[in-house]
């Protein structure tokens, strides 16, 4: 079972289902554990071979209505996130500097719905390292669809320096701004010839969709342009780029995406591609003519 499963199924289970009656608002606790969780890979640091670094202090900055009905359960909460965020880094290898922390914060800046997550390496004194590293913050920001997110990293004044993918951990998870390493790889020969005219479609339980733009996005909400009424895929699920290569990146979904076998965030699509959401199979098509 996920470490988000988990943490959803530990939340429903507090405060005598309190949590389900407060948690009817946009903001949901498992989009913030998402959030936590991309945190930890953005900012992931490889100190050696058998260490790396990840953010143990997280600040989750809510709008004020999001804030006024979390914050009478904000220990429990940070608690929940806290522990969530620890399962994480054992799946994948990640290791802390200190204890972990998750508050809650008011900002007025945000609308109901909007999140912000900011995080930075606080040093236990037992700890040989520097007691702190520049502040990192991650943004959650609309998509055109009610309710979806798209999250997208901010500068930092110091961001980690370029690593090879530590242990445990795929290679197709993003490690910071730029081109993320595909899911799989291109073959030679297996491209489009340069010029020739490139057809893209998806398969979906034996449907087939064209796409005829240079974007798709594939969810359970109407408005989205291809729709799965699948409970495990979120209202704006994930974006199809045509392309030379084409590509898939997932919108701050609450479950993710998986292509070719590789759960990832963003990943290049061949002839063939498998993508699951939820419970069902996509397959990507491209040929040319």
């Amino acid at each position: 079972m996920g470490v988000l499963k988990k943490f959803e199924q530990r939340l429903e289970g507090l405060v005598n289902g309190t949590f389900a009656k407060v948690f009817k608002s946009e903001v949901q606790p498992v989009e913030i554990a998402g959030a936590l969780q991309r945190e930890c890979d953005n900012n992931a640091t490889i100190w050696n071979r058998e260490r790396t670094v990840v953010p143990n202090d997280f600040i989750v900055e809510l709008s004020a209505p999001d804030y006024e009905r979390l914050s009478p359960y904000s220990g429990q909460l940070g608690d929940e996130l806290s522990g969530m965020v620890r399962d994480y880094a054992k799946q994948q290898r990640y290791s802390f500097m200190g204890p972990i922390k998750v508050h809650l914060e008011k900002a007025d800046d945000l609308d109901t719905g909007l999140y912000r997550v900011r995080s930075r390496t606080l040093a236990s004194s037992t700890s040989q390292a520097p007691s702190s590293s520049p502040e990192r913050s991650t943004a959650a920001r609309p998509n055109q669809a009610p309710g979806g997110y798209s999250y997208q990293q901010q500068p930092s004044t110091a961001p980690p320096m370029p690593s090879a993918p530590p242990p445990g951990r795929p290679a197709s998870v993003a490690s910071g701004p730029g081109p993320v390493p595909a899911a799989s790889v291109q073959r030679p020969g297996a491209g489009p010839m340069p010029g020739a005219r490139v057809r893209h479609w998806i398969e979906i339980n034996g449907s087939r969709h064209q796409i005829s733009r240079p974007t798709l996005v594939l969810g359970r909400s109407t408005e989205a342009d291809v729709r799965i009424d699948d409970p495990g895929v979120s209202r704006r699920h994930c974006e199809i780029r045509t392309g030379t290569p084409s590509t898939i990146q997932d919108l701050g979904s609450t479950n993710g995406i998986v292509v070719d076998g590789q759960h990832t965030t963003r990943a290049t699509l061949r002839d063939g591609s498998r993508i699951v959401v939820g419970q069902t199979t996509i397959v990507y098509r491209q040929a040319e003519g």
